[in-house]
């Protein structure tokens, strides 16, 4: 199963390329893919940048646990769940996950699972910087 999963936290540039490279198979009809940016605004408040922090050994077995998941739940042929760690920018990419699958029902509902899972189960935790100050947001495990 490992070769069917792509798990990435780092404080790095996240690579759209590469997790598309990475489930593109010959054997799949349909590649759906969901990238989170930071966006500039948040409740009323414009956002300056975030700062995402993790428990990293539990946030990539966490991470793992829902890849394996999804390819056991959906019929789907891999998975790949990157995630930025740092300090981020109005625009940059704190998230992407892409999944391949024959069929592409299989593959939106696999990416829809992961990305819902991984917010409320891994242990990331985001900081929005404002002009007035700063806060910390999804606090989960």
């Amino acid at each position: 199963m490992e070769d069917r999963i792509s798990v990435l936290l780092t404080p790095k540039k996240l690579n759209q390329q590469k997790c598309y490279d990475f489930v593109q198979d010959a054997s799949c009809g349909g590649i759906v893919t969901f990238t989170g940016t930071v966006r500039n605004h948040t409740s009323g408040k414009e956002v300056k940048q975030l700062e995402f922090s993790a428990y990293t050994s539990m946030a990539v077995k966490e991470l793992i646990k829902i890849a394996e998941r999804a390819l056991k739940r959906f019929d789907i042929l891999k998975i790949a769940l990157h995630h930025a760690e740092g300090l981020l920018q109005v625009g940059d990419i704190p998230v992407i996950i892409a999944v391949s699958s024959s069929h592409r029902k299989a593959a939106f509902e696999a990416c829809e699972y992961a990305i819902n899972t991984l917010k409320e189960t891994v242990p990331i935790w985001k900081k929005e910087f404002f002009e007035d100050g700063e806060v910390w947001v999804n606090a989960h495990p």
